[in-house]
């Protein structure tokens, strides 16, 4: 709102993102270019009014978050609640699927995805263990989620969000990644509907 020169509360603030930003981050995933076919699930335990749940996550090759699921349980009925919710979402199966040393796993992608190769090792999976950390800093930023509705809700919409704006620097040249930067805010004021301020 600063952009536009107007001042608002944290709470308004607060409120429009639980409003709009799931429709922003859907329309953000529309415009990633591609989703590459080896994808990397991992859990991790997030407590929530101390309690446990585990927040499943998938991404792909590239560290394109694809999905996320916060249930109460790690067991195979949980697995393919999130196996199935994440082929739904993607609209296609990979050619490999990388889990930690979950038996549950390996039971269901036998089920739901019989065809897709299947790698079960610790170190094969860091780009999904990885993709957990902004989410802790998240996590302590905002003393915790205060409910699993709310993790749910926030960070469905902030994993997409906030992979728009952070694209692999290490990977690209200065002149690359300013770039690649212009052209995903030039995306956002799309997408949020801003007029470009001259």
């Amino acid at each position: 709102m600063l952009y536009r020169g107007i001042e608002v509360t944290d709470e308004t603030i607060r409120e429009w993102g639980q409003k709009f930003g799931q429709q922003y981050a859907n329309q953000l995933r529309r415009k990633r270019p591609y989703i590459t076919d080896k994808w990397h699930l991992d859990e991790v335990v997030v407590t929530i009014q101390k309690q446990q749940y585990y927040l499943w996550r998938a991404v792909d090759s590239e560290g394109n978050v694809l999905d996320v699921l916060l249930q109460r349980q790690r067991d195979t009925k949980a697995a393919e609640r999130f196996f199935r919710k994440l082929l739904k979402k993607q609209g296609f199966v990979p050619r490999v699927l990388a889990t930690g040393k979950l038996k549950s796993d390996e039971a269901v992608k036998k089920q739901v995805m019989p065809s897709v190769e299947h790698r079960q090792h610790k170190g094969l999976n860091n780009r999904a263990e990885n993709s957990h950390q902004p989410t802790r800093t998240r996590e302590r930023q905002m003393r915790r989620f205060k409910s699993p509705g709310q993790a749910q809700r926030f960070l469905s919409a902030f994993d997409p969000i906030r992979g728009h704006f952070h694209p692999k620097q290490h990977e690209l040249s200065a002149k690359q990644y300013r770039d690649q930067l212009r052209q995903r805010f030039e995306d956002w004021r799309e997408v949020a509907c801003l007029k470009t301020v001259a």
